[in-house]
């Protein structure tokens, strides 16, 4: 059986200490490293992209139709002033003359509908454009408080950290001053059983936070008092109070 003074194996509880805080720290540094703030937030902001894009493509669109409107009235413009500038210069035949006419009652009411529909168009890209003006802010909007939440995430990591070395480095202080031997049983048997040592205390394991058998308890009692004793259910070292084998 290993032996260690039980000066020395009080130090385990202090070093237990500080690994239960240690284990505590990274599970929060995991859970942040998956943070429903964040997810949230970041849920939000790819939703808001989302609509801004698909806001912008239908600009996009509205922007050629109303260029392809204008193009489609200029042309028949064009068309106009041409066959009014033969008219004018009366080249031609008197037939010559009675068909550009004609052609130029038929393109008038054409060049007013395509007028009015480009007046339409015009009308929708400017409906188009404040709503893609809208989106964009939310867009912004969302991304700041993605930015917010990410930001209240790293400062936490930052903190948590700092305390991580801090912790570390009382640890590292501490298991200087352990005999090594006692410390490897208490490594052992804490990456075993996830707690290396508990205190005893009035015939409770704080390892299970159970009290132990009468049977337990009898062997404990008779083992010298630097033998290194395990709890029968966490399988930690039980590190015995002064008043471990008293009624609660």
């Amino acid at each position: 059986m290993a032996k260690a003074p039980q000066s020395e194996q009080h130090k385990l509880l202090a070093l237990q200490s500080f690994d239960s805080k240690l284990t505590k720290l990274k599970r929060r540094a995991a859970e942040l490293a998956n943070d429903p703030a964040v997810a949230a937030a970041l849920a939000v902001r790819n939703e808001a992209d989302a609509v801004r894009d698909g806001i912008a493509a239908e600009m996009d669109e509205a922007k050629r139709a109303v260029a392809a409107s204008e193009h489609e009235v200029e042309r028949v413009q064009a068309k106009l002033d041409k066959d009014r500038q033969r008219i004018d210069l009366g080249k031609g035949t008197a037939r010559d003359m009675m068909a550009l006419q004609h052609e130029i009652d038929s393109l008038t009411p054409r060049k007013a509908e395509l007028e009015d529909a480009e007046l339409e168009l015009m009308e929708a890209l400017e409906a188009v454009t404040e709503r893609h003006a809208a989106s964009a802010a939310a867009a912004e909007r969302a991304a700041a408080g993605l930015a917010e939440a990410e930001g209240a995430r790293d400062a936490e990591l930052d903190t948590l950290s700092r305390e991580r070395e801090s912790v570390s480095a009382q640890r590292a202080e501490l298991v200087s001053s352990i005999d090594p031997g006692l410390v490897a049983i208490y490594e052992k048997r804490l990456a075993q059983h996830g707690v290396g040592a508990a205190r005893l205390f009035h015939g409770k394991s704080e390892g299970s936070g159970m009290q132990l058998a009468p049977g337990d308890l009898a062997e404990i009692k008779a083992a010298a008092e630097d033998d290194v004793v395990f709890c029968p259910d966490s399988g930690c070292i039980l590190v015995r109070s002064d008043e471990w084998n008293s009624a609660a």
